[in-house]
């Protein structure tokens, strides 16, 4: 009954996104909107993201882009007093590193269970779509397990430990009984610490600009770019 109570109140979260598209309207089309959507997001100036009740999310001034190479230049960090975000060429992804976290970066071989929470914007409905970042969901983070394995990392939901609770916001939304963690929330893992930590300046936090090739399931059917603000944290045993 509670799991069936958690996953109800996770779609009233869940801001129905418009997919009956124009019968002449190819998938191209829908990539040239998603690619108008990001580009409008980028350049908005102040960039104010606000939740529901008009609490406000995010005020920043306008992105400042920059390529990899400068972000390898600089220790694969982005200066969050510039607003900089790393744009990746092969995924398309824009990421800022608020705060890298405490310890080591994984490596080969490492298998740690992360707990994670975020808010989630959809960049076509201009609005906050899901968020784990709520009174009701604070017994119910999203849980993963992490591996790195020869450089590669890969992830999954855990639905089944005490804590996960038949899984978070997220998961509900959007597993549809795969436990796959999107692309998206994967990349930013290859550049945080996920250490313990002993305060919230030690959690790592990133900000993402997904695409809908790297976002979920629904992100993909719907050719929807969304913004996230995730945080990384190593799990206790």
């Amino acid at each position: 009954m509670i799991k069936t109570m958690k996953y109800l109140c996770a779609l009233c979260l869940l801001c129905v996104v418009c997919v009956s598209c124009k019968d002449d309207e190819t998938y191209a089309d829908q990539k040239k909107k998603e690619r108008k959507a990001v580009e409008a997001f980028l350049a908005r100036d102040p960039l104010i993201l606000k939740d529901s009740e008009g609490n406000v999310l995010l005020s920043t001034s306008r992105i400042n882009v920059i390529s990899e190479e400068q972000f390898e230049a600089q220790g694969e960090m982005t200066d969050t007093a510039k607003n900089e975000y790393v744009m990746f060429k092969k995924t398309g992804i824009y990421m800022q590193i608020v705060r890298q976290g405490v310890g080591e970066k994984l490596k080969s071989g490492d298998n740690k269970r992360i707990i994670s929470r975020y808010w989630e914007y959809s960049l076509m409905g201009d609005s906050l779509q899901s968020t784990d970042k709520t009174y009701f969901w604070m017994t119910n983070p999203e849980i993963m397990d992490v591996s790195m394995n020869s450089g590669t990392i890969t992830a999954s939901f855990n639905i089944d430990d005490e804590i996960a609770n038949g899984g978070g916001a997220m998961y509900m939304l959007y597993g549809n009984g795969s436990k796959s963690v999107p692309s998206g929330w994967i990349v930013p893992m290859s550049y945080i610490k996920v250490g313990r930590q002993t305060s919230e300046d030690g959690i790592a936090l990133v900000r993402v600009l997904i695409p809908h090739s790297q976002g979920t399931q629904t992100a993909t059917n719907t050719v929807t770019p969304y913004f996230y603000e995730i945080s990384y944290q190593q799990m206790r045993d």
